[in-house]
């Protein structure tokens, strides 16, 4: 029988079989949840990206439990092994080196696997790098884009750019150090001034954040060595284009001489797919207006 552990909240049920999506931290140690820890120490065997990065937090937080490496390498050769263990129901958790497992991270075929063979699986939710950098960029967080790695080679990085530039959110990428400059600088000539923020470290020490626009992110790293770390670029949303009210007035003026200036508001906007209101204002300004004819 468990017994309460009084000023640490309730007991943690007993782990029941299935495959476990925990989050470990991004950086800092102490980042782990609870329930992590627990599904950790708990489970039969944990599935790991990297067994020696696990190994350290395990070792930080004393936990023992044995490791299988799980990445792109030997994934097919493992990924019956795990199913196997799944199905005489053992509790495995699924983590990677840092962050969300699956997100530019190996599992989505393991969990996908794991639910075509009717095994459970969890969530154990925690850190995100992306999520992260997000709130910190001072950019808009209603709307958001994961856009993971973006191609190593310039033209394929070029024509992935050029696939989201007409998104009207927030963008967020992973971008290794030595990527970092070109990367910029193929958005800002892709994707245009916008408001950028490169997050670097999160969560550690020498955690860093540098908010400007594109063009100067990208000539703040052209110079000097490679930065070090993690790094994630949350890029803004396009600037709201204003109409270019020429025609828009133009056809006003012709309509207002043959109808009411509501009737008028409804037609150009209609006819050319803008805020009805505003060509509704502009329709009462001119027929006001003393150049006007009609």
């Amino acid at each position: 029988m468990v017994k309460p552990n009084p000023g640490r909240g309730p007991a943690p049920s007993p782990l029941e079989p299935g495959l476990y999506i925990t989050a470990t931290p991004i950086g800092n140690a102490r980042d782990v949840t609870l329930r992590a820890l627990d599904v950790l120490r708990e489970s039969d065997a944990i599935v790991a990206e990297d067994t020696r990065t696990t190994a350290k937090l395990l070792a930080i937080h004393a936990i023992s439990r044995p490791l299988l490496a799980y990445n792109d390498h030997n994934a097919p050769r493992m990924r019956p092994a795990i199913l196997a263990r799944l199905a005489r129901g053992e509790r495995i958790a699924l983590v990677s080196d840092a962050g969300m497992p699956l997100i530019s991270d190996p599992g989505y075929k393991l969990v996908k696997a794991a639910l075509a063979a009717e095994t459970k699986v969890h969530v154990i939710p925690g850190a995100s790098a992306a999520l992260a950098a997000l709130v910190l960029s001072a950019l808009p967080t209603d709307r958001f884009l994961f856009a993971g790695f973006l191609p190593s080679a310039r033209a394929a990085r070029r024509s992935a750019l050029a696939e989201l530039k007409s998104a009207t959110c927030s963008l967020i990428f992973f971008e290794a150090p030595q990527r970092l400059a070109e990367s910029l600088r193929d958005m800002c000539e892709v994707l245009g001034a916008r408001q950028a923020a490169v997050a670097r470290e999160l969560t550690k020490l020498h955690e860093d954040v540098r908010r400007d626009e594109l063009c100067a992110l990208a000539d703040l790293y052209k110079s000097g060595s490679p930065p070090r770390g993690e790094i994630t670029i949350v890029v803004g949303p396009p600037p709201e284009a204003l109409p270019d009210w020429t025609h828009a007035d133009a056809l006003l003026d012709r309509a207002l001489a043959y109808m009411p200036a509501r009737t008028a508001a409804e037609f150009v906007s209609d006819a050319l797919h803008l805020p009805r209101r505003l060509v509704y204002n502009r329709a009462i300004a001119r027929k006001d207006s003393p150049d006007h004819d009609g």
